[in-house]
């Protein structure tokens, strides 16, 4: 999340927070494209993790990049901790260990997305090299205990992470140690909400297996082929996992939010100010029965910034949130982003998305979700292996983005950004599959390695 929301509305009712979602309701005509990814910095000469503070360590870096781009910083307690474009819509963040993440403006084509993310790595590589800084492009830092790993000056992450230990054993690896690929998208109605929620959760497995990028963690191999995918089965699973509720009768905008009011607080924002509520209810705060500050009454604003706390596989906001992919090189972002619009941004593509996985029970699709982190592409469901779901999938999404017909200049359709994937899914090999065998053959199984083969 690039930066909390600022709303002052009071909220008076249920009814308010279904409202708020169903805002994001839109024409077909006027979907958009939202691209988020996050990268590991680390230093060129000795492999190690950018701090925030140094001559040459992350405020610099976002120093640089406000010079560079002449975003606005965003600040908290007087430390730059992101940039925002006032004119675009587009963001510049920070996660909990230093992630450096491009929160991508919403845009039309993919041919746009590709522009913005060729410009954001152009202006990083500007301000990096003088720095002696270079990027990662893994889903899990490859080398780094969490003690090696540097801490952000962000006062809602000092709340997740004093929580995570309480609910999870794998908490603090996700908030510090992965990084992820995210595309945004909208809908077009209350039903077309549902359909697609319904289509990108079942299906958010084989996506996390086409995207497996993180074999790698402390310096050796993890035994996963997305171990970032693996962290979050027990991250905190009151907030995250495969939402079996929403394939029941009745699934609906007002659905969601009964569940958003379900999952504990984390923090409450008032001002400048991070107040710990970790574990409270939602619902108390709405209704005057806020124990933890007793003065206080819910604002949009604390709802807002309430479901950028869950993290289930896709997530309901305004859009949906893709949440399935490992980060990985640049192409491998552009088909992310790719195979999902081709998906869900052509009523064809989506009626046949959905054919493949109307009939998954939710054993299967939990079975699916559990199978992938190790297995990859050789995981199964409903007596289909992985691979051949992800081969259907692809000519889906493949013929959902040529139906958009939208060309560049050179006259190139949208399906040219799933090239690495078909070439991925012609010999049946993950990322990571490719990364294991580098590293027992070319690399000797040194994972200092990876800085090179894996850095933009």
């Amino acid at each position: 999340m690039a930066r909390d929301v600022v709303d002052l509305i009071p909220i008076e009712n249920r009814d308010e927070l279904v409202d708020w979602i169903a805002s994001g309701v839109k024409p077909s005509e006027q979907f958009k494209i939202g691209t988020e990814h996050e990268k590991f910095p680390f230093f060129k000469e000795t492999l190690e993790p950018v701090p925030y503070e140094g001559q040459n360590g992350i405020r610099a870096l976002l120093n640089g990049m406000q010079t560079v781009t002449g975003w606005e910083p965003i600040l908290e307690n007087g430390n730059p901790i992101g940039l925002f474009d006032a004119v675009s819509g587009g963001a510049i963040s920070l996660e909990p260990g230093g992630q450096f993440e491009l929160s991508g403006a919403p845009l039309s084509t993919l041919h746009d997305t590709k522009k913005e993310t060729i410009q954001h790595f152009k202006d990083v590589k500007q301000v990096a090299d003088s720095l002696g800084v270079g990027f990662l492009a893994l889903g899990v830092s490859p080398k780094w205990t969490l003690e090696e790993t540097p801490v952000m000056p962000k006062e809602r992450y000092k709340i997740m992470a004093r929580y995570m230990p309480k609910v999870g054993s794998y908490g603090l690896d996700m908030m510090f140690k992965t990084s992820t690929v995210q595309v945004n998208l909208d809908f077009k109605s209350e039903a077309d909400m549902v359909k697609k929620l319904r289509v990108s959760v079942a299906l958010q497995p084989i996506s996390t297996a086409i995207f497996a990028n993180s074999p790698f963690a402390n310096g050796r191999l993890n035994g996963f082929q997305s171990f970032r995918s693996e962290i979050w089965r027990d991250t905190d699973n009151q907030r995250a996992g495969m939402l079996p509720f929403i394939f029941e009768d009745g699934m609906g905008f007002e659905r969601y939010v009964d569940y958003g009011l379900t999952v504990p607080m984390y923090f409450l924002k008032r001002g400048d100010t991070y107040h710990d509520v970790s574990g409270a209810s939602f619902k108390d705060l709405m209704s005057g029965k806020f124990s933890l500050i007793p003065t206080e009454k819910a604002y949009m604003s604390d709802w807002a910034n309430h479901l950028g706390t869950i993290f289930p596989e896709v997530r309901l906001k305004k859009y949906l949130e893709m949440r399935g992919g490992d980060v990985g090189p640049l192409p491998m972002i552009l088909a992310f982003s790719a195979f999902w619009t081709g998906l869900l941004y052509n009523n064809t593509a989506l009626d046949a998305a959905w054919d493949i996985a109307k009939n998954w029970k939710n054993e299967q699709r939990q079975m699916l979700r559990d199978q992938v982190p190790k297995q990859g592409l050789r995981s199964s469901i409903n007596g289909r292996s992985t691979l051949d779901v992800a081969r259907e999938l692809l000519e889906i999404s493949i013929a959902g983005l040529k139906a958009r017909a939208c060309l560049n200049s050179t006259g190139t359709d949208e399906a040219s950004y799933l090239d690495p994937v078909c070439v991925l899914l012609d010999k049946g090999q993950t990322q990571s599959e490719n990364l294991i065998r580098l590293y027992s053959s070319a690399w000797h199984e040194n994972i200092d390695f990876a800085f090179k083969e894996c850095s933009y």
